[in-house]
């Protein structure tokens, strides 16, 4: 069952609910139908390297904003 994000046109609310394909969700504050279905991006857990290490350079430290192989530090 995929997890779809909502905004409730009547009362304003903003949620998020599982949803099979034969059900109609509901505002969980106000229960009206009149939902309009949110843009949703989702998360992955990979466990690949770390962001901000790559961010920092080729070094992994400085993050010289000359761009790889301009640091001093080899």
């Amino acid at each position: 069952m995929p997890i779809y994000e909502y905004a409730c046109k009547s009362c304003g609310s903003e949620f998020e609910t599982l949803v099979r394909s034969s059900t109609v969700p509901d505002c969980p504050s106000c229960h009206s139908t009149d939902l309009e279905k949110k843009l949703s991006v989702f998360a992955t857990a990979a466990g690949g390297p770390d962001p901000a290490a790559i961010a920092a350079g080729p070094c992994g430290s400085c993050g010289h904003p000359d761009g790889p192989g301009a640091c001093a530090l080899h």
